[in-house]
């Protein structure tokens, strides 16, 4: 692929390498292996379930400990609401009142989640706000019968000239309606941080944004502070990073011909969420929650939300002391057999890790540096939800091109579910992948450690998408959760489904955890 001096000075400018863009093309044409999945990760196979006794031990270890800890939650939130509209889209775009009522499009075309919007309307947190609006821009409003009023409610919430709810970023959309005030997923996930991640009357937030909303963000947190900080009685540190332009991938043709926008400039595309690998990396901090913007509940459910965060963060606590020692350990001490020993059985019972069948014929002096690589790595908990339909990815054990085992968050854009024994694998998986990670990225001196060193890159998947009407391939890095994640060291834990919340479509808005009453 010859490239012009005007594409090398672009990529430049976006912190790209020739060489990098020169991987990326070459995947195109190679492809990318499938994951091969050994085994779903179920409750005593790699997913672990706690008593009510040992859930408040641990919540009482994290609270033991956390004041000494700098603890931050990490928050992806750089969607658009645009996609939670899109059976609102297509209604717009298709519907002709003049030849048809509301109902008779509901049921021609078999519009289910139309027809719960518009039965539930009033249960919406911006319902007023939009009744507001159409009553204040159109004095007519009031004469229009039942169906034009629907549609002029959709166009409201829709069109740029209007409400434009749908280009909102998602953090930012009314979520729940109190009794005096709309509260935003970015308002809830303050609340949510003073129960579980603040340390000595402060809570410190990261939230990953598209730049062009940084003044929305800004503004919203600078409307909501003081209210916030008093209800809570906590100061939040909030900080802001976006998607960084070196993590873009190019574009190709079904052809694998790269595509260009219409100025003839190279066509860039994010490339999904494991570009905030680079994010995560930057950050400072003994204890990381990470939780998805759109994963909030409405208040009485808080708490219950908070128990199981500091659940995980106990155990992280308690697996990250002995992992440190051992970790030191091994660094310093002359150490016997009986250690050794010690160390491999930690490894295996409480960190996952499947050790080599030839480890016992190794010398002492490499199955000490066996260890060492073992343990010497970032550790993530994450909370693992039981299947009950949801979408997403789930716990799986995989299996790599060497025959290594080891513990992993799969997608399912990851998995051939052409070949029969994968797709049962799937078939028979017991628990799903809420993102509800807590994370320790530093060794036992207090360095931080160098994310990128543990990415797997032959997760990252190719995916079918389309410009301007034509049909294109993009390429998207390995998951942040995923791929990126892939050689961390990692516990599953079972939580119960409360803790998973996510607003996919704006009728999510409608289940209980998001509804006061």
């Amino acid at each position: 692929m010859n490239f012009s001096k005007e594409d090398i000075t672009l990529l430049e400018q976006k912190g790209l390498s020739l060489k990098k863009v020169e991987q990326q093309l070459e995947l195109f044409k190679t492809g990318l292996p499938f994951i091969n999945l050994e085994r779903a990760a179920t409750l005593d196979d790699g997913i672990l379930q706690f008593s009510e006794e040992k859930t408040i031990q641990l919540i009482k270890k994290y609270d033991a400990e956390k004041e000494k800890l700098e603890v931050v939650k990490f928050v992806p939130a750089s969607g658009a609401a645009t996609r939670m509209f899109k059976f609102l889209f297509e209604f717009s775009k298709k519907y002709k009142s003049k030849k048809q009522t509301v109902n008779a499009f509901i049921n021609k075309n078999k519009a289910s989640n139309l027809s719960l919007f518009f039965v539930a309307l009033e249960k919406f947190p911006f319902y007023n706000t939009v009744i507001n609006y159409l009553e204040n821009h159109n004095k007519n409003y009031k004469n229009l019968n039942n169906d034009e009023k629907l549609e002029a409610f959709i166009a409201a919430i829709l069109h740029d000239d209007k409400l434009s709810f749908s280009q909102y970023p998602k953090g930012l959309l009314p979520f729940h309606k109190y009794k005096n005030h709309l509260a935003s997923a970015f308002e809830e996930h303050l609340f949510e941080a003073a129960l579980y991640a603040s340390t000595n009357g402060q809570a410190k937030l990261h939230f990953t944004i598209s730049d062009k909303h940084k003044d929305k963000f800004t503004n919203e947190f600078t409307r909501i502070q003081n209210i916030v900080e008093q209800k809570t009685n906590t100061k939040f540190e909030i900080s802001f990073s976006y998607q960084k332009g070196a993590t873009d991938t190019v574009a190709v043709s079904t052809k694998n011909e790269i595509v260009r926008e219409e100025n003839g400039d190279l066509y860039f595309r994010p490339s999904g969420h494991g570009a905030l690998i680079e994010n995560l990396n930057d950050l400072d901090a003994d204890i990381i929650f990470i939780k998805n913007i759109d994963n909030v509940v409405v208040n009485k459910y808080q708490v219950e939300v908070a128990k199981h965060k500091k659940m995980l963060a106990g155990l992280l606590i308690e697996v990250k002391d002995q992992a440190f020692k051992y970790a030191r350990d091994l660094d310093e001490k002359e150490l016997k057999s009986t250690d050794i020993i010690d160390i491999a059985e930690f490894l295996i019972s409480k960190l996952n890790v499947v050790i080599s069948p030839e480890f016992e014929k190794y010398s002492t002096q490499y199955q000490i540096e066996y260890l060492k690589n073992k343990i010497d790595r970032p550790i993530r908990v994450c909370g693992m939800v039981k299947n009950e339909g949801e979408p997403g990815g789930g716990p799986f054990w995989v299996k790599d091109e060497g025959a290594n085992i080891s513990l992993q968050i799969v997608e399912s854009a990851q998995i051939d579910k052409k070949v029969k024994s994968q797709k049962n694998i799937v078939k028979n998986a017991t628990h799903f992948n809420p993102v509800d990670l807590v994370c320790s990225t530093k060794n036992y001196k207090g360095e931080s450690y160098d994310l990128h060193k543990y990415v797997d890159h032959k997760t990252a998947f190719i995916t079918n998408k389309t410009k301007s009407g034509q049909e294109i391939k993009a390429l998207e890095l390995p998951g942040l959760w995923n791929g990126s994640m892939a050689n961390w060291n990692t516990i599953f834990v079972e939580v119960p489904l409360v803790t998973f919340n996510p607003v996919k479509t704006v009728n999510d808005l409608l289940k209980p955890t998001h509804q006061v009453s």
